[in-house]
């Protein structure tokens, strides 16, 4: 086992990796950027080093920082986490030139799979059906003439692509220029690189992946499967294990499929294979991620199987010592993200301090995050303030349980969708299941507080009040006292904070 590894990361995930470090003995090396001085994940790790201005561009992107401090900290392996530098073949490529153990799969895997055209060649050789398209990157003219012989509605997805940036949604010939373009000029800001291909929009599909993992001796396993259909603007809201559209008969095909794909390319370390699934039960080969995925507690609740320690102890040589007949589903896990954002405009980023913060915790409650009272919100990084995730005996019992979590789960300081994802807890459509990736989009209701919701300063009101009357006797000639009257109305609206 490592004696220290580095953190090439911040926020949650960051500190998600300290904690399973620490349980392995292994110790910790956090990088941060200036704006994260007082970060969670830099009091966390045993060691933390500075590596530049708040931009992503001039410090967490910024291979030769991160090389630098591994060096110096004498860090014998980098864990990636997600997003920055996960899923860039350079980094791990270099990593492997200098000695460092990346713990993650190889930069040549990275590479194939991470290129979404080369992925889909990949899959097709493996014998996974494959969404109608174009067969790799294609010209303005050549999009224009494949988007025509398939048939609209068609999808114009990035290349290089991830996270639902440089991809659009075309439904009529007129508006398919427009937004080829735009898709084009997504891609080459996200990704430094414009090239797109064209693929069949499959209407009202559900998104299901499936969650690998490899060691160094060639066994590769499937964790089962993740429903992430709610979804906004092509990026994830709510993640659920196991899904409830399919069954132990499709289930038992989709992980056959995903781990063809994942030998395909000797896969090590975690990752996941993600499939669109159609009204028919039809399920198609959608993109592989090579890293460690935003939402991979919803596995490990209902697995046992620690996925971030895995990785740390397959990076370390270790074997996997479970067969595929060893693990089993056990109940049911919700993810949801919270974010600072107001839904009230269009889920604009909310910066900003938090001056209060109560997270919900109990049985079968887990919240990752990387925040405290006091936590500054900057605008420089995605604004997700935690994942809250929850575990029933059964799908009804996990969502009552979130509904409750969410009730305690209060923020102030900064807007917030925590009152949205009560909301969708609450739809008869997602209670009974009935989802796909247009969830959101069908229901505009969702998106305006409710009759009865209570407003964060109404909440900071009776905060200050209750806290008053701690220091100050109530009068005698006062027995209603404003702090009694807003007790009511948090009584009243289901929101249990007295």
């Amino acid at each position: 086992m490592f004696n220290k590894i580095l953190i090439a990361n911040r926020g949650e995930i960051a500190v998600r990796i300290i904690r399973a470090a620490r349980d392995l003995g292994v110790k910790t090396v956090a990088v941060y950027s200036d704006a994260d001085r007082r970060s969670l994940h830099v009091a966390m790790a045993d060691e933390a080093y500075p590596i530049g201005p708040p931009a992503p561009g001039e410090s967490y992107l910024v291979i030769e920082k991160i090389i630098d401090v591994i060096k110096r900290s004498g860090a014998e392996a980098v864990h990636p986490g997600y997003g920055f530098l996960s899923e860039n073949n350079s980094f791990a490529e270099t990593c492997e030139k200098e000695g460092i153990v990346f713990i993650g799969p190889t930069s040549e895997a990275i590479r194939l799979m991470g290129d979404k055209i080369t992925a889909r060649r990949i899959a097709q050789e493996a014998k996974v059906l494959l969404v109608h398209g174009s067969e790799g990157a294609v010209s303005d003219v050549e999009a224009e003439v494949i988007a025509k012989r398939i048939g609209y509605p068609i999808m114009v997805k990035a290349s290089a692509g991830g996270g639902g940036k440089g991809m659009r949604l075309v439904r009529k010939e007129e508006d398919f220029k427009g937004s080829l373009r735009m898709a084009r000029s997504e891609a080459r800001s996200a990704f430094g690189d414009d090239s797109v291909y064209i693929e069949k929009f499959v209407e009202r599909p559900r998104h299901v992946e499936i969650q690998v993992i490899g060691d160094s001796y060639g066994n590769i396993l499937h964790l089962f499967e993740r429903e992430c259909s709610v979804q906004r603007r092509h990026q994830k809201v709510i993640e659920e294990a196991p899904s409830p559209a399919i069954g132990d008969d499709t289930r038992r095909k989709m992980g056959e499929v995903a781990v063809r794909v994942a030998k395909a390319v000797s896969y090590r370390s975690a990752g996941t294979i993600e499939f669109i699934l159609d009204q028919n039960g039809n399920f198609y080969f959608l993109e592989m991620n090579t890293r460690i995925q935003v939402e991979h507690p919803v596995t490990e609740m209902i697995t046992g199987f620690d996925i971030v320690k895995w990785m740390i102890r397959i990076a370390a040589g270790e074997k996997l010592p479970f067969r595929q007949d060893d693990l089993s589903i056990k109940g049911h896990a919700l993810e949801c993200r919270v974010y600072a954002e107001d839904p009230e405009k269009n889920f604009l980023p909310s910066p900003g301090k938090l001056e209060y913060l109560r997270t919900p915790s109990g049985p079968g409650v887990r919240d990752d995050s990387s925040i405290y009272n006091g936590y500054e919100v900057t605008p420089f990084y995605d604004p997700m303030l935690s994942k809250l995730i929850v575990w029933g005996g059964t799908r009804q019992e996990a969502i009552k349980r979130m509904r409750t979590a969410l009730c305690e789960y209060i923020v102030l300081g900064v807007k917030t969708n925590i009152g949205f994802l009560r909301r969708i807890m609450e739809n008869e459509e997602f209670v009974r299941g009935e989802i796909d990736t247009s969830f959101i989009e069908r229901h505009p209701e969702l998106l305006p507080p409710s009759l009865g919701e209570i407003s964060p300063a109404l909440i900071a009101a009776a905060l200050a009040m209750r806290n008053s009357t701690k220091e100050v006797e109530t009068s005698k000639q006062a027995p209603a006292s404003n702090w009694k009257l807003l007790s009511r109305k948090l009584a009243v609206s289901r929101n249990p904070l007295i």
